[in-house]
């Protein structure tokens, strides 16, 4: 039986989390079982990243977890909260022994994740709980040609820092946009040529 001290608490991850943790404490590789979420390229970033996030009209792809460092929810929720640079709305965490959970950029995928923890025997999810701001930022529709149209026009130096996160995002979460830019733009997964 698991005490109070050894519980089981884990993060999802789909993006820059995988290749770039910074102070993220964890204490085990990035697994990639992890449940079946709709995620896609679809918010715009500061730098001009499209990054990956929840997005209800997503297909469903396994994303990547790895177990905290802590013991507590709340120090694990914290821990992410400053890799993010974010606020605690904007992480999203299910606790099974407690009930309870943050999930608002798509709540339906609370169930998927719930059902996998179970299966897995995780007491506590954590993620990044983001949603999509495509439309809002470029105040175009979230379709392919809007994308591609968006990336092609950035800035070289923005659209560097684009190329390597789409470049660097783990294989398995080939989304039908990502399958799109890599033909269009060439920005195949771990090739370094500069293309635009």
């Amino acid at each position: 039986m698991i005490g109070v001290s050894q519980l089981k608490i884990v993060y999802l991850g789909w993006g820059s989390l995988i290749w770039d943790p910074r102070n993220l404490k964890i204490k085990s590789e990035w697994y990639y079982d992890g449940p079946f979420l709709p995620v896609e390229f679809a918010r715009a970033s500061k730098n001009g990243r499209l990054t990956l996030v929840l997005y209800q009209y997503a297909e469903k792809l396994p994303v990547l977890w790895t177990y905290s460092h802590y013991n507590e929810i709340s120090q694990a929720i914290e821990n992410l909260i400053i890799r993010e640079k974010t606020s605690k709305s904007s992480i999203g965490f299910l606790s099974i022994n407690e009930n309870k959970k943050n999930c608002n950029a798509v709540p339906s995928v609370s169930e998927n994740i719930r059902n996998w923890a179970i299966e897995k025997e995780i007491d506590s999810v954590i993620w990044t709980d983001l949603s999509s701001n495509f439309e809002e930022k470029t105040k175009k529709p979230f379709n392919t040609n809007n994308v591609i149209k968006y990336l092609q026009e950035l800035p070289d130096n923005k659209k560097q820092i684009a190329r390597e996160y789409i470049k660097k995002a783990p294989l398995q979460i080939m989304t039908p946009l990502r399958k799109e830019i890599e033909k269009t733009l060439g920005w195949e997964h771990g090739i370094t040529q500069n293309s635009n």
